[in-house]
């Protein structure tokens, strides 16, 4: 757990150090659009399945639906986005489990821009097929579930992002057993966010 705090301060000092000291970019605009493309590592929590380890790439589209609404530092704006997730691969200790995820649905809550830094909070979930059973002996389709907190860093033409999540993978019950697997992972994106078109510039 130190040696993933001291990953999570490195990557956020250094993306920080990649905004340009000139303007930087818009954060979320209601009316706009999120494109992002992004990479998580991590590792199980729970139990045996903490020693199997988590590598995932995909690519995001998000529509930024609301005007600022909310009291004080919770002020943001609501975007509904979707996943698509081609590269998903997990490190257990019987194999190696190799797939593909799509996640319908991300909600996420941008807070207001402190400067560069856009701090937002999502919940998402999905669905996820592999070419073996994951965990080994129970499933070869699963469902995803998350949560995350993180920050845009608003550089001068895209913005980069930095989360730490939480991802429960289970079979719902399609499959007994069913033991599931907590990942705590870290996400970095490299993206930029669009502006209505009757947006006043």
């Amino acid at each position: 757990m130190k040696n993933f705090l001291s990953l999570l301060l490195f990557c956020g000092l250094f993306f920080m150090g990649l905004a340009s000291p000139a303007r930087a970019q818009d954060g979320p605009e209601s009316g706009g659009n999120e494109i992002q493309f992004w990479t998580t590592g991590g590792h199980g929590t729970n139990g045996i399945m903490q020693h199997t380890g988590i590598w995932t790439a995909g690519f995001r589209y998000g529509w930024i639906l609301t005007e600022p609404h909310g009291p004080g530092f919770l002020r943001g704006r609501f975007e509904y986005a979707i996943d698509a997730v081609p590269v998903f691969v997990l490190f257990q200790p019987t194999d190696t489990a190799f797939g593909a995820a799509v996640n319908p649905f991300a909600l996420i809550w941008n807070l207001e821009p402190r400067g560069r830094i856009a701090p937002y909070i999502e919940l998402g979930g999905g669905a996820l097929f592999t070419n073996v059973q994951a965990p080994a002996g129970s499933s070869r389709i699963n469902f995803t579930s998350s949560g995350a907190v993180g920050a845009h860093i608003l550089a001068k033409k895209l913005t980069w992002s930095v989360d730490v999540r939480f991802m429960h993978i289970s079979n719902a019950g399609l499959e007994t057993p069913n033991p599931g697997i907590n990942t705590l992972q870290l996400r970095l994106g490299v993206g930029w966010f669009t502006h209505a078109r009757n947006s006043q510039r």
